[in-house]
């Protein structure tokens, strides 16, 4: 559902560019935009560390998991 929402959000800034909506008001959606898919990122982050890393440890793999989790976590940080 959040994202159809922010699919929704993309839609509406791209028709307001067509528009030729001032400028400060297209960059607020756009600000909002990434705020959501950053939300989203962590929500998968969450699950994918309270699942799969967490089975990857429990299994004696976790060296692995967790340096591969970090490397997305360096990615998903940087601006």
């Amino acid at each position: 559902n959040r994202l159809k929402r922010i699919e929704g959000q993309v839609r509406g800034v791209q028709k307001m560019i067509e528009e030729n909506r001032y400028c400060i008001d297209v960059l607020v959606q756009i600000s909002a935009i990434n705020a959501a898919l950053k939300k989203v990122g962590l929500t998968m982050l969450e699950q994918h560390t309270h699942h799969c890393v967490a089975d990857a440890i429990q299994t004696g793999n976790g060296k692995e998991s967790i340096e591969e989790l970090m490397k997305v976590i360096e990615q998903f940080t940087k601006s």
